[in-house]
């Protein structure tokens, strides 16, 4: 069998490798194995150091910015809330440079900001001043009167038009809950499965007397009284 000959290719790769290695110490720029292995590591080190230079230099821009806003009055998190607010669209690396190389133009940038912050507080003054308006109006009648109930017993109150003031609450505290209005209201008091149970079976829910809480007519009950049918 004929030997494949690559000798112009080895030449070329070592060559490649060994014009990378091109400066470095001791026996690394001239045997192929050692500059292989140091232009290995070498490659993960640019790579780690291209990632930290951005560190960096994010860090230096932020640096600037603050003591350029420092200087206005703000604080680093107050400008760049206040840029927000404004809708002016400048990156660190531009408001760096100008809080360093043009301070005028960095304290009218600052001026936009400071502007922006003071009509967003007014606004959310004037927002929490409307909306503790709201909390202390009356949202219903029960609330209004003293009567203790919950926010259905009310709906439903104000749906049979009874008073709930003449109702008998049987919750927690003497609370009135719906079944207390339904029955002050001359209302059946059943439970939605219960009444859709009793339009399956045709059943009359009048004529069941309910085994639930506060006399409630449940699903059994529905059936109790079809099977007795």
């Amino acid at each position: 069998m004929a030997r494949t000959a690559r000798s112009l290719h080895a030449r070329k790769k070592r060559r490649k490798v060994l014009e990378q290695a091109k400066g470095y110490r001791g026996t690394k720029n001239s045997s192929y194995k050692r500059a292989k292995e140091q232009v290995w590591k070498s490659g993960v080190y640019a790579y780690e150091g291209r990632k930290q230079r951005k560190r960096d230099f994010r860090a230096l821009w932020i640096q600037r910015i603050n003591a350029g806003a420092r200087e206005h009055g703000l604080s680093y998190s107050q400008f760049v809330h206040g840029l927000k607010l404004a809708e002016i669209d400048l990156d660190r690396k531009i408001l760096a440079d100008l809080a360093a190389t043009e301070p005028a133009a960095f304290a009218a940038v600052v001026g936009k900001a400071k502007d922006a912050l003071n009509g967003g507080s007014e606004e959310r003054h004037s927002q929490g001043e409307g909306r503790r308006t709201r909390e202390a109006e009356p949202d219903n009648t029960a609330r209004h009167t003293g009567v203790e109930a919950t926010e259905a017993a009310e709906r439903k109150a104000e749906d049979l038009d009874v008073d709930l003031e003449k109702v008998e609450g049987s919750g927690s505290g003497g609370r009135v809950l719906v079944e207390d209005v339904e029955e002050a209201g001359g209302e059946i008091s059943a439970t939605d499965a219960a009444e859709s149970k009793a339009e399956d079976l045709n059943v009359d829910l009048a004529t069941i007397e309910g085994t639930g809480a506060s006399g409630r007519i449940t699903v059994g009950d529905v059936e109790n009284a079809a099977r007795e049918e």
